[in-house]
């Protein structure tokens, strides 16, 4: 009986955790469509300041979508390993990467797709080689361990992080570059992260009928997760209204899943027991991961497709480009310059991260 409960809570866990993913990638594409309805009504968008979202009912929609994932997924810790939950949360990239392609007429160029794979391996490589966290039975245990100074060092510098990033950095640059609003969403987010496992904590302790309702710590714990989820709220709604969905979600992944690791390493102790194995194992993730952020960011605006290179294949088969010294023309002249040598042919258009864009494809 025992192994069959354990087996029941196996795939129960496991239908959690997918479930979760959908819901969080299909959120994206909800909140991205009723973003992209408000900026073709001529409202202030969310990028610039503007909260007009709220009365959108497509962005209400991805907001429930996306609170039924996390209520999931914070369901299928507690049913299976979280070494099987939290790699499963990079499905949500690959949910979002295909809805978008079809609802929101973006598209990945091959460095794209090639960086998304990268980062998910990445991050699952270093989830399944991290060490298993320090069991806490108690808000007592809890509180003990928020006020090591390690964690209060990280939480400080995290607030500061945080500070810098919305009062000096977003004004000047959150409109061009998509990793600050995204930086600002992560570390906050390991915040989070830490607070939905105190009020886990307390409520198990008040289902076993203890009176955590008289307890400082489990209010001063929903008030900062209502205030860590708020901000992030706020600022990925700014990331998907001014860049595209398919950069915007495994970016976040990847980000949210290094800050929350580096969190919970810090909090609860995890790596002292490491062995060189897993070592070896999160930083081969780490630089992984670093690996599919640079495909992601720097060659984002470079149209490199399977169909461009079966051409420049051809091409050099050919020898027809006089560019080169040996005769032929080096792959990425050919991936750049198209068929006919001119940049910009239909095919190889770049891939646009802008709104309008997107708006455009939509409306026709």
């Amino acid at each position: 009986m025992g192994q069959d409960r354990g087996k029941y809570d196996f795939y129960l866990g496991l239908g959690l955790a997918v479930s979760s993913s959908i819901f969080i990638g299909g959120s994206f594409i909800l909140k991205k469509k009723g973003l992209l309805r408000l900026a073709r009504k001529g409202s202030m968008r969310a990028g610039q300041g503007g909260h007009a979202y709220l009365k959108e009912w497509l962005w209400w929609a991805g907001l429930l979508s996306m609170g039924a994932g996390e209520a999931a997924n914070f369901a299928a810790y507690a049913f299976a390993p979280a070494t099987l939950v939290t790699p499963l949360g990079a499905l949500s990239v690959l949910v979002s990467a295909v809805l978008s392609s079809y609802f929101l007429s973006e598209r990945l160029n091959l460095h794209g797709k090639l960086g998304c794979l990268l980062s998910i391996l990445g991050s699952t490589t270093m989830v399944i080689h991290a060490p298993q966290e320090e069991e806490i039975s108690s808000l007592e245990h809890m509180a003990q361990k928020l006020v090591d100074p390690g964690f209060l060092v990280f939480a400080t510098l995290v607030v500061i992080v945080a500070l810098i990033f919305i009062f000096v950095v977003g004004p000047r640059h959150g409109q061009t570059n998509i990793l600050v609003y995204i930086t600002i969403c992560s570390v906050i987010g390991a915040l989070s992260v830490s607070c939905v496992k105190g009020l886990g904590i307390a409520i198990k302790e008040a289902l076993a009928g203890g009176g955590v309702a008289r307890r400082p710590l489990a209010w001063l714990l929903l008030l900062g997760l209502l205030a860590c989820v708020s901000t992030q709220i706020n600022y990925l709604n700014k990331a998907l209204d001014i860049f595209n969905t398919s950069l915007v979600t495994p970016i976040y992944y990847v980000f949210f899943t290094t800050s929350v690791l580096s969190c919970s390493a810090i909090l609860f102790k995890e790596w002292g027991g490491m062995g060189a194995a897993d070592v070896i194992g999160t930083l081969s993730g780490f630089l992984t991961i670093i690996v599919g952020i640079f495909l992601l960011h720097a060659f984002k605006d470079v149209s490199v497709s399977m169909a461009s290179l079966a051409v420049a294949m051809r091409k050099e088969e050919r020898g027809a480009s006089p560019g080169s010294a040996n005769g032929t023309a080096s792959h990425y002249e050919l991936l750049l310059h198209g068929e006919d040598g001119e940049m910009g042919g239909a095919p190889y258009e770049s891939v646009s991260r802008r709104n309008g864009a997107a708006a455009a494809a939509l409306d026709h």
